[in-house]
């Protein structure tokens, strides 16, 4: 059986969730971000002990097709930002994301923005904004760099985008005098 996980962010997430079930005594099949089979299928006092283990690391059994259907477009938006070379991309995120999901875009973006009260291109331009602040963190590569990296334009866009998600420009984040970074699965 797939239960479907909120808040699986990075493969800290995956590891953790696949202990814990196991802790409970499940056989683990594969796990992903926001996924993972187990066996035997969980009876619901079971199921009931699965989303008390979880939401005590933050983490959060999801039950309702609709809000499954949300997660699954947090985690490949997550995945696509995070985790894949957004410059050899050619096509748009958004095509990509309905792609992978099989479902029609304008489905997913009316669901999501109920679901969520923002849209699937906000959550995109937050979710990159984060990586560009680990990216200047790390300080290894210089903003026209990290905007070639994370598919802007120039750096320009990705400035004005920076500064009007965070409220300060990419040189005050990176010399610290701006906020710091936010969880995964915290920015929406």
């Amino acid at each position: 059986m797939v239960l479907y996980v909120k808040n699986m962010v990075c493969d800290r997430c995956i590891l953790i969730v696949k202990q814990q079930l196991e802790g409970l005594g499940f056989a683990v099949g594969p796990v992903t971000l926001g996924k993972v089979e187990v066996m035997p299928a969980p009876d619901e006092s079971q199921r009931q002990d699965i989303a008390a283990a979880f939401q005590v690391l933050g983490f959060e059994l999801i039950d309702k097709d609709k809000d499954q259907l949300v997660e699954q477009v947090k985690t490949a938006v997550i995945n696509l930002v995070h985790y894949s070379d957004l410059n050899a991309m050619r096509q748009s995120m958004t095509t990509v994301i309905a792609a992978q999901l099989n479902k029609e875009y304008a489905y997913l973006s009316r669901l999501f923005s109920d679901v969520e009260g923002t849209t699937i291109e906000k959550y995109i331009i937050s979710q990159k904004i984060e990586k560009v602040k680990e990216l200047l963190e790390y300080g290894e590569l210089n903003l026209n760099e990290i905007a070639d990296q994370m598919g802007y334009s120039s750096s320009a866009h990705l400035s004005t985008q920076f500064k009007s998600i965070t409220g300060s420009s990419p040189t005050k984040f990176k010399t610290g005098l701006s906020g710091g970074r936010k969880p995964l699965d915290q920015i929406g």
